[in-house]
């Protein structure tokens, strides 16, 4: 046969450098794709965030705009009228005070909950591989401290003497064998206490009542929570809705560890926790439970 005569050559059998080539292209277009569309999400993420704290500083420059209204509106008619002048010109600075406090004191960033959601989560799986590596019980004690509110005792033995707070991290006292730790709650606590108009209240039913009030008004760590007293004594039950910071059987979850430890504070006794989820009327069930004795004993039940 000639070179003339010669068969034509199969492109797809001769040359499977262009065939990789070509494949390749394709996916190359796919991968710019998906980081363009990586990179267009990251930038929206960013831009709603940015607004969200953005609406959320307009809603306390709203409220302390109005203050001022008020407050200006009240001065003057204190000036028109001089029935009740002293009644209004003490109005009318309440409202421009007020107005000042809110204005400076707006929040200049805000942090989304699922972060620090995500931040506890891996808090709580440490805590969760300490207590299984020392064989500590699931038990959480809530103790008085006195650098900070409040600390957490997780004892070995489900019967235990209470450390002392000298004794921590690691309690290797024969009848107190276990860990205690400064609480998640104890600055919260702390912060309470300084935003709180009065005194914190001593007695369950009213410190039950204020506590549930800072979850939801000033941490916003829930939706709703409903407490209860028991009329016998010594024990508080919380009925949450909505964490904000999921599920709170974990160990020395924000929410809960704020509620043991304005108890074990306030009270000025120990306070153990228990959560649980059988409540129809609720998310969770947390109940608070301390010695109602007058004379405290050292053992714990």
């Amino acid at each position: 046969m000639t070179a003339d005569e010669s068969e034509p050559i199969d492109a797809s059998t001769t040359t499977p450098e262009n065939s990789s080539t070509t494949e390749t292209v394709p996916a190359q277009e796919d991968n710019l794709d998906l980081a363009a569309r990586v990179e267009l999400l990251e930038e929206e993420n960013r831009r709603l965030r940015t607004e969200y704290a953005r609406a959320r500083q307009s809603k306390y420059r709203r409220t302390a705009y109005g203050l001022f209204a008020v407050g200006a509106l009240t001065l003057t008619l204190g000036v028109l009228f001089s029935e009740g002048q002293e009644v209004l010109f003490a109005l009318g600075a309440t409202g421009l005070f007020g107005g000042v406090l809110t204005l400076y004191l707006t929040p200049s960033r805000f942090v989304a909950a699922d972060v620090t959601e995500r931040v506890y989560t891996a808090v709580a799986a440490n805590y969760a591989a300490l207590v299984e590596s020392l064989g500590l019980t699931e038990t959480a004690v809530y103790l008085p401290g006195e650098s900070r509110a409040a600390h957490l005792y997780v004892p070995q033995s489900p019967e235990y003497d209470i450390p002392s707070l000298e004794d921590g991290p690691f309690v290797t006292a024969p009848d107190s064998r276990g860990f205690l730790l400064e609480a998640t709650g104890a600055l919260l606590f702390e912060e309470f206490e300084r935003a709180s108009s009065g005194p914190v209240a001593t007695q369950p039913g009213e410190l039950a009542t204020q506590l549930a009030e800072a979850v939801v008004e000033q941490f916003e760590l829930a939706d709703a929570i409903n407490a209860e007293r028991d009329p016998t004594g010594g024990r508080l039950t919380f009925r949450v809705t909505g964490s904000t910071l999921g599920d709170l059987d974990r160990l020395d979850h924000p929410l809960t560890s704020f509620l043991a430890a304005g108890c074990t504070v306030a009270l000025d006794r120990p306070v153990t926790l228990d959560v649980d989820t059988t409540d129809e009327r609720a998310d969770w069930l947390v109940t608070l439970r301390w010695d109602d004795e007058t004379e405290q004993e050292n053992t714990g039940r």
